[in-house]
């Protein structure tokens, strides 16, 4: 397999905050999407989250806090929590999290 250019693979998807899955690595989906300044309604998971900012920056709501996540950070969301992007987040987001199904 050749090497993934992630923010180009994000800038080339047809929107934003619908992300691509890249692989799949022991049960777990790799996937980058392209952030943009909306606001994304609360979810939460049966297994825990893995958020990687490439670029930008990434402002959550974790369980009623807010959380900012910059250039290079990495957030993990705990299974169950609720969460959801607040307005003004930009950038390049990698996931990943246990594959759905």
């Amino acid at each position: 397999m050749s090497p993934i250019d992630l923010r180009t693979t994000a800038a080339e998807l047809p929107g934003s905050w619908r992300s691509t899955i890249l692989g799949e690595v022991g049960g777990a989906s790799v996937k980058v999407l392209r952030m943009d300044a909306m606001p994304v309604a609360e979810e939460s998971h049966r297994a825990p989250e893995a958020l990687l900012v490439l670029d930008g920056r990434l402002e959550l709501d974790v369980a009623g806090r807010p959380v900012s996540v910059g250039p290079g950070e990495l957030y993990m969301v705990p299974a169950g929590t609720p969460h959801a992007v607040r307005p003004g987040s930009r950038g390049t987001l990698v996931i990943v999290e246990h594959a759905e199904g």
